[in-house]
């Protein structure tokens, strides 16, 4: 018998962000391919300005770890402000993003690997202001291939509730603008012949 492969993803940001937004749809892609999936939100004293942290884990079969987690596979780091107690549960082999365009020094050092990415500029550039949490998403499926393009675009469709849908098509625009903004499968999240 194997055991499943499960690969935590931590979110961390302040609340406005789109951090948990973000996570859901990580969480409904995931589902769409068939994947297993636990989820968790969590949020600071405040809604908008606060801290929000978000866990996702999903596996290629039934799981294991409970949505809070001691270790992490990767890191998608909304803002900067959370990083420090994030950066402790991260095993080497992952991977994490950050916005840099919101970066006041240096992250502090990590075995794992950082990828930076302007999201902030390129939410602003892709005319979806708010969308820097989808841009890191973006970019991290791609680079990752945790879940396709595709579902990440299904389950944006599925998340948004009606009262926010005139903004289904600047969010689509921030998933394909960081698809964009690295390479496929830098580090991949599945073996080639799953992803």
């Amino acid at each position: 018998m194997t055991i499943p492969l499960e690969r935590e993803v931590l979110w961390t940001g302040i609340g406005g962000q789109g951090v948990q937004l973000a996570a859901k749809i990580l969480a409904l892609a995931a589902t769409r391919e068939g994947r297993e999936v636990m989820s968790l939100g969590t949020y600071g004293g405040t809604m908008r300005g606060g801290n929000t942290d978000a866990t996702v884990v999903i596996a290629d079969g039934p799981i294991s770890s409970p949505p809070m987690v001691s270790k992490a596979w990767s890191a998608l780091i909304v803002h900067p402000r959370y990083f420090e107690p994030i950066r402790p549960k991260l095993r080497e082999e992952g991977i994490v993003f950050v916005d840099g365009d919101l970066l006041e020094e240096n992250l502090p050092e990590t075995s794992t690997p950082i990828i930076t990415i302007s999201a902030t500029k390129l939410a602003r550039e892709a005319k979806a202001p708010k969308a820097a949490a989808l841009i890191l998403l973006g970019a991290f499926a791609q680079a990752t291939g945790i879940v396709s393009a595709v579902a990440l675009d299904e389950a944006l469709t599925e998340s948004l509730p009606s009262y926010r849908q005139q903004f289904l098509e600047a969010n689509q625009r921030a998933l394909t603008v960081g698809r964009s903004a690295v390479e496929a499968l830098t580090q991949p999240a599945w073996n080639p012949e799953t992803i």
